[in-house]
């Protein structure tokens, strides 16, 4: 993939385009490192006399960015939301950030909480939480816990490559397994398939379903989109065993992003020939940073289309002409920023049912059982019965 030319802006001061060394770099999905909302010093770029940046390799103008690993110890384990747009209200999130990368990721702008910017940082800053499976035990331990269908990576990817050593993520579903409590998953990540002998026999017990994110079929796409997550061949072969292996599996289709990944219907026609049996999609979400840095990554990719793409997000989220004039492009008013408003998303909705109609998805839901956790399974004297 060549690299665009770097973007440039005006100076504030002098009113002289100066060049703004922003360049794809291989790996990643952002480009930059945008401050955060809370930052409370304001940088401009400005010309030092070297000039434009160029490429060292062809691909990237900068040093590589290297994943980095921090530890905290985390006070609580399950998170909890009231939003009516959600299929669940407990989220389990072993890790801070992703290292897929995804550009698109609503969970970006919660990098912003620890004081790292929801670019660079926060697919290359990733925090583990150490404690994770000891206190979420605690939390599943009280008596007044109400069992309910948990997300087991809400605002993370819990099997983001890190998972290969940290290891985290089975650990926790070790202790879900203990308690019998039910829970899903959704990932882009092929480290699933190492925890099978985990999940297959909470599938016997209708405590586990597993839903794979798959975006596009166009692996150039996926490979801007989300660079470091499985490749869609790959997780095609991950909802495949994890047919085999009894595990309900399906398929989500998000974001549905227009002018870009287009082929829905071949996604869930691929996704329910490899066994997926249920599917759901979302439209764009552009939260916080997320905008500024969604768009920067179009113009450095898709620049013959990107005003076209943001005008049809704005009309997705059904935003008003004089607040398009003050560069608003989302909406996160409840029952419409995950499906969208007006034409585009009539459509969107009409060609997803249609389909899943035609491939027989959804027409089961699936259902997993909260009447087999207990609070005593984890306790030390379970052992001995």
């Amino acid at each position: 993939m060549k690299s665009q030319p770097p973007l440039h802006k005006q100076d504030a001061t002098t009113g002289n385009d100066v060049v703004r060394p922003v360049i794809a770099i291989k790996g990643r999905g952002s480009a930059s490192q945008i401050a955060h909302r809370f930052a409370r010093d304001a940088r401009l770029d400005f010309d030092d006399g070297w000039g434009e940046v160029v490429p060292e390799d062809g691909e990237s103008g900068t040093a590589p960015w290297r994943t980095q690993l921090e530890w905290e110890q985390c006070k609580s384990a399950l998170s909890r939301h009231g939003s009516p747009d959600l299929p669940f209200h407990l989220g389990l999130n072993p890790y801070r950030g992703c290292e897929h990368g995804c550009i698109y990721c609503y969970a970006r702008p919660t990098h912003s909480y620890l004081g790292y910017s929801p670019g660079l940082d926060f697919e290359t800053r990733l925090v583990a939480k150490a404690n994770f499976p000891q206190v979420l035990r605690k939390e599943l331990s009280r008596p007044g816990h109400v069992a309910a269908t948990v997300m087991l990576g809400s605002v993370t990817d819990c099997y983001q490559p890190i998972e290969r050593e940290v290891g985290l993520t089975r650990k926790t579903i070790e202790v879900l397994a203990q308690a019998r409590h039910p829970f899903s998953i959704v990932t882009k990540g092929a480290g699933i398939e190492r925890d099978l002998d985990l999940l297959a026999p909470l599938a016997q017990k209708n405590l586990v379903a597993v839903y794979i994110t798959l975006t596009t079929l166009q692996p150039e796409l996926a490979r801007r989109l989300e660079p470091r997550a499985a490749a869609p061949h790959r997780r095609l072969r991950l909802i495949r065993s994890l047919s085999e292996a009894g595990i309900p599996v399906g398929v989500s289709l998000a974001p549905q992003i227009p002018f870009l990944n287009d082929d829905l219907e071949q996604v869930l026609a691929a996704a329910q020939e490899a066994g997926a049996r249920q599917a759901f999609y979302a439209v764009l979400r552009l939260p916080w940073e997320v905008a500024p840095l969604f768009e920067e990554w179009l113009q450095l990719h898709y620049p013959d289309r990107a005003q076209r793409v943001m005008e049809r997000v704005r009309d997705l989220h059904g935003i008003r002409e004089e607040d398009r004039a003050e560069g608003k492009v989302y909406s996160s008013q409840f029952g419409q920023r995950m499906k969208g408003t007006g034409a585009w998303a009539d459509m969107l909705a009409q060609r997803f049912g249609l389909a899943c109609r035609k491939l027989g998805l959804n027409r089961d839901r699936v259902v997993l059982d909260c009447s087999q956790y207990h609070p005593s399974r984890l306790s030390a004297q379970q052992s001995l019965f």
